[in-house]
């Protein structure tokens, strides 16, 4: 799979983002966000079947961000809302060619290029 992400860009603390992941290639059963700071490891943001049907998101952003994916084509999405300081980060989709929602990176098979979200206080 093929994955493009977009949407990062500058927002103060407060505000939304809506990030997307158009996806070609092969079909899969789950996808993924997940974002990185300089000098830390990678982290999981949030995980979606292909369905809908099962969703997992870290504690850190429940509540504030929503996974997503356009019934019309592979665009996948991450609606962030009520942004922190602490959200600054490349943020990259991910997905699974087979098994569910998952937090681990190792469990993803294919990575977006990553777009930066940067965050004012």
């Amino acid at each position: 799979v093929q994955l493009q992400a977009s949407g990062g860009g500058s927002v103060q603390a407060g505000g939304s983002l809506r990030l997307s992941c158009v996806a070609s290639g092969r079909t899969f059963s789950t996808y993924g966000w997940f974002r990185q700071t300089p000098g830390k490891e990678r982290e999981f943001v949030a995980s979606s079947s292909w369905r809908g049907d099962k969703k997992l998101y870290a504690d850190s952003v429940k509540g504030r961000f929503t996974i997503s994916r356009d019934n019309r084509d592979l665009t996948l999405y991450l609606q962030m809302n009520s942004l922190k300081p602490d959200d600054m980060a490349v943020y990259y989709c991910a997905v699974r060619y087979a098994g569910s929602t998952a937090s681990q990176v190792a469990l993803y098979d294919s990575w977006g290029q990553g777009t930066l979200v940067t965050v004012s206080s």
